[in-house]
């Protein structure tokens, strides 16, 4: 590899794996997330000009923060600031790491989360901005999840961070305290981490973002009696334990009912089991457990079987009742297909009506039961829309290999 070619890697390891943390750490003086990140791009695109020449530091986030940091005390210390911005003591005084209370949440990435998880922020926001300014996502990979435009979510974004700055939130450290209350939105932003089609800026896409899977556990760690906390960890593991087998030896996409068992981690999967064993015993039943048993059936099946599509269904219709969603839904669709065949289950499909115009797996199950009912110019097109609404190199190549090989076998 080229020095240039290093230190482009160095660059964007660095930003993918301590994105969040260095963000958290430049907001916490002022608050203001926006001018955060923009002095850590400033601090990433001055690497990507000078690591090729003076090398790659031994701490590339350690040089990155530094370097972001000194972008803000211009900032800060520019006439424009001076004039419109009043000093608060409280917001702009130093962070003293080391007097961090022994209570703290122990997670930087975390802390930010709860930070955007507070109240004066849009509900309907909270998620996207987790998922973008803690983990790393952009907005646009961002914006299918939540079935809206790509520009209609970086509007958001922008309302948010606004928000958080003008509000003057405190980015002071918080304790165990406010977690009941954020929650929810928290365990939602680790869970979107875990369903975002994720690449990163280099061509070969990124599976399961380890960063969901480390959360999981910290928060397992911090509330371990909270049930839908252990679902979350069990159902992230699940997922996690089988990311191996996602891909054949040509890098080819494998669907999940064609996996071969024999390829997932055996100790994920039984961590995930301890996690739901755990989640069980407190009596209470939720969304992530839900989830997380419908993900332990599929790790249940031997090689060569197929799941037990029954009782899938019924964990299917018990999540739709008790957290009703369109992911959910086109899911448990696809299980109807297998129950009652083909025809049930795209109208099942059917009636999500609008609500599924923009949603990538809706279009992919679409065309895989049109292509079983011999439609085939319908499920070609169907396939084209889900290989045009997804930025994994893989599965876009399975998606337009199953329409070519559609159209091939039809009768001319």
């Amino acid at each position: 590899m080229t020095a240039t070619g290093a230190a482009h890697a160095a660059a964007a390891a660095a930003a993918r794996d301590g994105y969040g943390r260095l963000v958290a750490l430049l907001a916490a003086g002022s608050g203001d997330l926006q001018a955060a990140e923009d002095a850590l791009g400033d601090a990433l695109e001055r690497a990507l000009r000078t690591w090729p020449d003076d090398g790659v530091p031994d701490n590339p986030a350690g040089w990155l923060l530094t370097v972001a940091r000194r972008r803000l005390r211009d900032r800060q210390r520019s006439a424009e600031v001076r004039r419109t911005t009043p000093l608060a003591p409280e917001r702009h005084a130093p962070v003293r790491l080391e007097d961090v209370d022994p209570d703290a949440v122990g997670d930087r990435r975390l802390e930010l989360m709860l930070v955007c998880a507070h109240p004066a922020v849009d509900p309907v926001a909270r998620t996207p901005l987790m998922l973008t300014t803690v983990l790393g996502f952009t907005a646009a990979q961002v914006a299918p999840a939540f079935s809206v435009p790509a520009a209609t979510m970086a509007t958001r974004l922008v309302r948010a961070k606004r928000r958080i700055r003008d509000a003057g939130v405190p980015f002071t450290i918080p304790d165990r305290s406010v977690l009941p209350g954020r929650m929810a939105d928290v365990l939602e932003a680790v869970y979107g981490a875990y369903v975002v089609e994720w690449s990163t800026a280099a061509s070969e896409p990124r599976r399961l973002p380890s960063e969901a899977l480390r959360l999981a556990e910290v928060l397992a760690q911090l509330q371990p009696d909270d049930p839908e906390v252990r679902g979350l960890a069990a159902l992230v593991l699940l997922s996690s334990a089988r990311a191996g087998a996602r891909t054949d030896a040509l890098g080819r996409f494998v669907p999940l009912t064609e996996q071969d068992p024999a390829r997932w981690d055996a100790d994920a999967i039984a961590q995930a089991h301890a996690h739901l064993r755990a989640a069980h015993a407190r009596g209470t039943l939720g969304r992530f457990q839900l989830e997380a048993a419908v993900q332990a059936m599929h790790c249940a099946r031997r090689p060569g079987e197929p799941p037990d599509w029954p009782a899938l269904l019924r964990l299917h219709d018990a999540l739709q009742q008790v957290a009703p969603s369109l992911g959910g839904a086109v899911a448990r669709a696809a299980v109807v297909a297998e129950t009652a065949g083909p025809a049930a289950g795209l109208a099942a499909l059917d009636t999500l009506g609008d609500r599924a115009a923009r949603f990538q797996p809706a279009w992919a199950v679409r065309a895989d039961l049109l292509a079983r009912l011999g439609h085939a110019t319908a499920a070609a097109a169907a396939f084209d829309r889900a290989a045009s609404l997804t930025s994994e190199p893989a599965l876009r190549s399975h998606l337009d290999a199953r329409r070519s090989a559609l159209l091939r076998s039809a009768p001319s």
